[in-house]
């Protein structure tokens, strides 16, 4: 049976209800010029390091390095860009280190890996300094523009391979160890995100709860029972930006300008069919971070969700954030929901809308309490 594809006038409204934007960095994202990439030389990966100042990497874990694309922001921020069969493209990996990594080479860090929106990429980071912190390495991989932090159920798109969980827990997680001077065990390893990047945040955690001991969702679109949040998803396949488009700036930081979620794909592409026909919603059901069978998985891993609820987008992240929560509470799982509501409690940067005025306060709230976290373990 062939299954029906939602409209894309319909998907363009539902944008407007709930995306998860990089894009909605809005101007609270400070701008930042690109810098020039580092020259290559032989061999190139070892010379482009040494030449940058930054850590020797080396392929492996199915990905491969190209050294002519690392770009140097500054002594301890740096993006390595790669290849992978899994995912079509190059792809960048943007990673913080503490001030101290290179001045004492004895010590390991704990790690915490940062999801970005729908619409955004790993220079989004510049828009939550509180990641660069002194106390833990932050790695910004490359979610693409619309990957959900999924392995997508249709490989044959106009996207090309898209299996960006393998991607990211099965290659970059051990990549990083590998290269970089990491602790290793879940107490001392987070996975953060922000809208498209919630979502993917709590689904890592409860796909991997043996990687990530510790969790945070900021505007998720996490409960995938909710027909705007599956209309979000259905809206960056059909890259329906429509009216939330014009009003925003959308791509890298302060950019100005709405690049969209990149070539249209079938409405089926990623999750398979949104409609609770005949089971044929089974993939959306199996990944739903609300589902009280994938939260018990979260038994033990701190968890924490933010949330405004003064636009049309935060007004569900805070229904879909109320639910896990509440299923959290009946599991008897401790986690904590701050919902800042319009945000005058949390910052006077922030609306209580889907932006970084209140992403990047939320992270200055946040950061401190899992640094602790990572400090209490040993």
């Amino acid at each position: 049976m062939t299954s029906r594809r939602i409209s894309a006038l319909g998907a363009a409204f539902a944008l407007t209800a709930l995306l998860g934007p990089g894009a909605a960095l809005a101007a609270a994202a400070p701008a930042t010029a690109a810098p020039a990439p580092v020259a290559a030389a032989t061999p190139p990966a070892a010379a482009a390091s040494a030449a940058a100042g930054i850590p020797v990497f080396t392929n492996g874990h199915g990905l491969t390095l190209v050294p002519e694309d690392t770009q140097v922001h500054g002594p301890t921020d740096f993006t390595l860009t790669v290849t992978t069969p899994q995912v079509s493209g190059k792809h960048r990996i943007r990673i913080l280190l503490p001030t101290a990594y290179g001045a004492d080479p004895g010590r390991r860090w704990p790690v915490t890996y940062f999801l970005h929106g729908g619409g955004g990429n790993v220079n989004d980071v510049a828009a939550a300094p509180a990641l660069h912190s002194d106390s833990m390495i932050t790695v910004v991989p490359d979610g693409g523009l619309k990957g959900w932090y999924a392995d997508w159920v249709m490989q044959n798109t106009a996207e090309g391979a898209a299996n960006w969980q393998t991607f990211h827990l099965s290659q970059v997680v051990p990549f990083i160890d590998a290269n970089l001077r990491t602790r290793t065990d879940r107490a001392h390893r987070a996975v953060v995100g922000l809208s498209m990047g919630g979502f993917g945040a709590l689904h890592y955690a409860q796909a991997r709860p043996d990687l990530f001991g510790h969790v945070a969702a900021l505007s998720g679109g996490i409960d995938f029972g909710m027909w705007q949040v599956r209309a979000a998803v259905l809206a960056t396949e059909l890259n329906a930006t429509g009216a939330w488009c014009a009003s925003t700036t959308s791509g890298s930081a302060g950019s100005g300008r709405c690049t969209g979620f990149g070539p249209v794909v079938d409405s089926d592409a990623i999750f398979g069919s949104p409609y609770p026909v005949f089971g044929a919603d089974r993939v959306w059901n199996a990944v739903d971070p609300a589902a009280p069978a994938n939260l018990a998985r979260l038994s033990g891993t701190g968890i924490t969700l933010y949330t405004g609820d003064n636009d049309l987008i935060d007004v569900h992240t805070a229904a879909a954030s109320q639910t896990v929560k509440g299923r959290l509470d009946r599991l008897g799982i401790p986690s904590r929901l701050v919902d800042y509501g319009n945000g005058a409690s949390l910052a006077p940067t922030c609306n209580g809308g889907h932006n970084y005025g209140c992403w990047g306060p939320a992270f200055a709230d946040y950061v401190p309490r899992l640094e602790a976290a990572f400090a209490a373990a040993g």
